[in-house]
């Protein structure tokens, strides 16, 4: 018996770690550091063309899931995860490959259904393996210490991508990244799956998803102002990504220190991110919290559209990206308090979903109105959240509920 126990704790904390190279080298993506640059200036498309490329990304993402949560059940998660991975090292070579839109929208499918084939997968690879080994209890501080693992592959990869585009070209952090996708999936493929599995399909799952997140936000009041407070907000703070990059460019800053500037977001948000319970007793409540950060962003992209220049661009990277960009995860720590745990991971992904759908609107018009001018559509995202600010409905009573 105590060989068999031994085996299965040796087997776990192999699982654990290739968990964390796959989760760090899946996120080493060097294309971050110039993404809108590789697009408008290598690729020639506008801003109207690359928030189309995202909507079309969003909207094969959402069709995609059901069919590939048929594969990661038929074939496993781990096979399901490794095929989505080296699915990315394809779809980053074509992109690299040719400054065409067309070329583009195949890409971005290829990486919609790389995408659909790990989300959720990967995640329910490693709980099941905890679980078969009897360490569930262990879950939160291993998917956070797996988080940090997504946070240090994107601190890593910004600058060195930014190397490489000054020194190669725009395109070869693209295809360079095909490296570390391809590493990812070689140790997803090296991981065991789990004896155990969850009794409920994955094709089945996704379905559902839409069907009970949207009944139970409809019939839960508390719930569905919180959701629309945290998608308003973090649908705005997404835009920093987006538009930081050309407003860069258009005062003058070099290619080379684009990545050193993304890597500043990224560390931005792990400080803020593991300072919530520091910053809300700072502010004196969770409410009084949750509407500074929404006017952070709010004057974040206010100042850039009045006075764009170095200053305020960093502004907007630090501080509306900080807050801006770390308050979903936080809204839904809120929402699990309303949400029974047999329904926690279908109503937060539902939520996700009702996010995405209002992005493959705004996407083109935000990139049509960044054509037009960069510091207009600064301040037609930097609204949004405004109307938050002054009229979200969100009472600290809801924030301490149970």
């Amino acid at each position: 018996m105590s060989k068999i126990v031994n085996i299965l704790k040796n087997n776990i904390n192999n699982t654990i770690w290739r968990y964390y190279i796959f989760t760090f080298l899946r996120d080493l993506a060097f294309f971050s550091a110039v993404l809108v640059p590789f697009f408008t200036e290598w690729g020639g498309i506008s801003l109207t063309q690359v928030q189309i490329l995202q909507s079309w990304f969003m909207f094969w993402f959402f069709i995609l899931e059901i069919p590939t949560g048929a594969i990661a059940d038929y074939v496993g998660r781990k096979h399901s995860i490794a095929l989505g991975a080296l699915i990315v090292a394809v779809a980053v070579l074509v992109y690299g490959s040719v400054p065409k839109f067309e070329i583009f929208l195949l890409g971005e499918f290829l990486f919609a259904a790389a995408m659909a084939l790990m989300s959720g997968a990967d995640e329910a690879l490693l709980y099941d393996s905890l679980k078969e080994a009897g360490r569930q209890e262990e879950r939160k501080k291993i998917f956070w210490k797996a988080n940090s693992f997504h946070l240090l592959g994107m601190l890593i990869a910004a600058p060195i991508g930014s190397f490489i585009a000054s020194r190669l070209g725009l395109n070869m952090p693209m295809i360079f990244s095909a490296i570390p996708y391809l590493l990812a999936g070689l140790v997803a493929w090296s991981i065991r799956e789990p004896a155990i599995r969850q009794t409920k399909s994955e094709s089945k799952r996704y379905l559902d998803i839409v069907k009970k997140g949207f009944s139970f936000l409809r019939n839960h009041k508390v719930l569905r102002l919180l959701a629309l407070d945290a998608i308003v907000v973090a649908s705005s703070a997404y835009f920093i990504i987006w538009l930081y990059q050309p407003l860069l460019r258009s005062v003058g800053i070099g290619i080379f220190y684009l990545g050193v500037i993304h890597a500043v977001l990224v560390l931005s948000e792990i400080l803020v991110s593991s300072n919530f319970e520091r910053l809300t007793k700072l502010f004196g409540s969770d409410k009084r919290y949750l509407r500074v950060s929404a006017i952070v962003v709010v004057l974040s992209f206010l100042l850039v559209a009045a006075w764009p220049n170095v200053v305020t661009i960093s502004i907007l990277v630090i501080l509306g990206g900080g807050f801006g960009l770390t308050r979903l995860p936080l809204m839904s720590a809120y929402m699990n308090k309303f949400i029974p745990s047999e329904q926690r991971a279908t109503i937060l992904s539902s939520i996700s979903m009702f996010r995405r759908f209002g992005l493959v609107i705004l996407n083109p018009l935000i990139g049509f109105t960044a054509d037009y001018s960069l510091r207009l559509a600064a301040l037609v995202v930097g609204l949004l959240p405004l109307t938050i600010f002054l009229f979200s409905p969100v009472e600290q009573e809801m924030l301490e509920g149970d």
